[in-house]
């Protein structure tokens, strides 16, 4: 920034206020030249409470994970997700691409490793009400 910052108007509400960071630039408003980063040891991101089903395989699977590492399995669910929601992210994979990695399950809980499960036994046809043909 180049001179003096300019003055801060007063706002009547927060909205009013919200409105206004929106739509301008704070480095015209701050000398930010002797700023100091700030620590702030205490802070937590927020979260949000989901329900999420998983098959009782994966589940179960995971809590072993968890339970070697002596974690909870949620926070070692949480650490996963946000391992490969980054490293997708980093990727910048288009929508067409991101689509064709969704794919029905072959495993007991998604795709495995070539050579890491026996062939399951091929399941038999079923009519309409149930009936084996």
């Amino acid at each position: 920034m180049a001179g003096k910052p300019k003055p801060i108007p007063r706002f009547r509400d927060e909205d009013e206020e919200r409105e206004f960071w929106a739509t301008h630039d704070a480095t015209e408003y701050f000398d930010w030249s002797g700023a100091r980063r700030a620590v702030l040891p205490s802070l937590k991101p927020s979260t949000e409470t989901i329900s999420l089903r998983l098959p009782a395989s994966l589940l179960a699977d995971l809590k072993v994970l968890a339970n070697r590492m002596d974690v909870p399995y949620q926070s070692l669910l949480k650490v996963y997700l946000a391992e490969r929601v980054t490293q997708e992210l980093r990727r910048d994979r288009t929508a067409d691409e991101l689509a064709s990695l969704v794919r029905e399950p072959e495993a007991p809980y998604g795709a495995a490793p070539a050579h890491t499960h026996r062939p399951r036994p091929a399941a038999r046809r079923r009519g309409k009400r149930g009936e084996k043909k």
